[in-house]
């Protein structure tokens, strides 16, 4: 698994080498520049978007009280902490500790790592359809003024977008209410092997949806992810209008600031640690230069903010956390590895 993941790590970062190196042409950067446009943002915009990013973790921390509610009456108070530790963890050693939450979640109720780690996988398919469906919408609907590169194509890649997202939705309701008939169903029209491999992957995915009681709990579940997705998109945006003295930024659309998104969580997806945070800085930099002419030294700035803001902000309550729960984020991390890789095994 870790293999795994810092070979895609490597790949990205290699990506990323190449996008610089094929567009040096038109990314000049100037350090002195880059320290007067930090120098130059606006506080308020900041404050804003790390409110609205630390709101997000209580409309998480209730969205998972609310997948437990199967297995046991928790409060969404009661795995805050593990939240901000679980978020400091992935800022600091990157995606390896990406499973922290969970484990620190299971020791914290007394229940099975691995009902955590399916918790954890409902939760990121609801992360998934809930960013996918803001961003979607974003695009298909984003005005046409002021004009950028390629709208009309990013105007049907939104509306495509949207109806993709809106069919696995579809899907995945089909699959709680029909689930074992569907797995016997692709059993019959492929080979054994195959089939029996397609077979487990949906019962899977369909246990993994039983932590939700009924159609009550999935419309609760789904107004949460919107909500906390709607609050992360929010942020992105107060981080981009921060540069008040660049037109490019400060008048930036909703839309628009959603492509710097999509572009971020793709970057983060296998975020190494600390050389993660300047892959995704440069993975935003290199859109906002490429997409709506920024100057490399204000996109690298902003790249920056955006970083701050939406991701390493959390670090200090995290810490904070960490301390009083007595938690060392380095053990845990591995800890939860391994646990992992154990669970896996079974």
């Amino acid at each position: 698994m870790k293999r795994s993941r810092l070979l895609w790590g490597s790949v990205v970062i290699l990506a990323l080498a190449v996008l610089l190196y094929v567009f040096r042409g038109r990314i000049h950067f100037n350090v002195h520049s880059f320290v007067a446009e930090i120098r130059h943002v606006s506080l308020g915009h900041v404050a804003v978007g790390v409110g609205l990013i630390y709101a997000c973790f209580w409309l998480r921390s209730m969205r998972w009280a609310l997948f437990l509610k199967p297995q046991k009456q928790v409060s969404a108070g009661a795995v805050l902490g593990s939240q901000f530790i679980g978020f400091t963890a992935v800022g600091l050693f990157g995606r390896l500790a990406d499973l922290t939450r969970p484990y620190l979640i299971a020791k914290r109720t007394k229940l099975s790592v691995s009902s955590q780690i399916a918790v954890y996988t409902v939760e990121r398919m609801f992360d998934l359809g809930a960013a996918a469906l803001i961003f979607s919408a974003a695009l298909a609907f984003m005005p046409k003024t002021p004009p950028m590169p390629h709208a009309e194509v990013i105007a049907k890649l939104g509306r495509n977008s949207l109806i993709g997202t809106m069919a696995l939705a579809i899907f995945a309701v089909v699959l709680r209410v029909t689930g074992e008939p569907v797995a016997r169903f692709a059993q019959l029209v492929v080979s054994a092997k195959v089939g029996a491999s397609v077979a487990e992957k949906i019962r899977g995915f369909r246990d993994g949806l039983q932590v939700l009681g009924g159609f009550k709990d999935f419309a609760y579940a789904a107004a949460l992810s919107l909500g906390m997705w709607g609050l992360i998109a929010l942020a992105y945006v107060q981080s981009v209008h921060a540069f008040v003295d660049t037109p490019q930024l400060a008048q930036m659309s909703f839309g628009q600031t959603m492509l710097l998104m999509a572009s971020s969580i793709a970057a983060s997806m296998v975020q190494l640690p600390v050389i993660g945070w300047f892959s995704q800085i440069g993975v935003l930099a290199t859109a906002m230069v490429l997409l709506f002419g920024v100057d490399a030294p204000v996109a690298t700035a902003c790249g920056t903010v955006i970083l701050v803001v939406t991701s390493l902000s959390v670090t200090p309550v995290g810490l904070i956390y960490a301390q009083v729960e007595r938690v060392s984020l380095k053990t845990v991390a591995e800890e939860s590895s391994q646990s992992a890789e154990s669970v896996g095994a079974e």
